[in-house]
């Protein structure tokens, strides 16, 4: 499990520092981003669900780690709506871990999840640090 999140929180980071790239620099930090997502991070999350054969990412519960990796998961979707159409049993883990009744629930609008961080929020972070 903490391996699986320390592989997830890797792909967080490179998604969480996006906005903080400066204008000149975003759209090919975007382009790495999604690529290293799509090419590195997904496809062997893809590779654990297809070798493990189970409905989860360790043993066959749910753990930190399926929780960890819906949410980046719903977060790199934000940026590329389609980046798990070549990812079949990320689509289906998607859809089986949102539908966990407390998960559900969380995910629906109005709920605690944060929304995206908004770039004049970033701006007034990085002039006050």
């Amino acid at each position: 499990i903490d391996m699986y999140v320390e592989g997830i929180f890797d792909l967080n980071e490179l998604l969480m520092q996006h906005v903080r790239q400066p204008a000149d620099k975003k759209e090919q930090y975007f382009a790495t981003m999604m690529d290293k997502a799509a090419n590195r991070y997904f496809p062997a999350f893809e590779k654990v669900l297809k070798d493990h054969g189970q409905d989860f990412l360790v043993g066959n519960q749910l753990s930190r780690a399926d929780v960890q990796l819906l949410e980046v998961i719903l977060m790199a979707e934000e940026f590329q709506p389609d980046i798990l159409a070549k990812f079949p049993l990320l689509q289906s883990f998607k859809s089986r871990i949102s539908n966990i009744p407390t998960i559900k629930k969380f995910l629906q609008p109005g709920s605690q999840r944060k929304p995206r961080t908004r770039e004049e929020d970033v701006a007034k972070a990085i002039k006050i640090f």
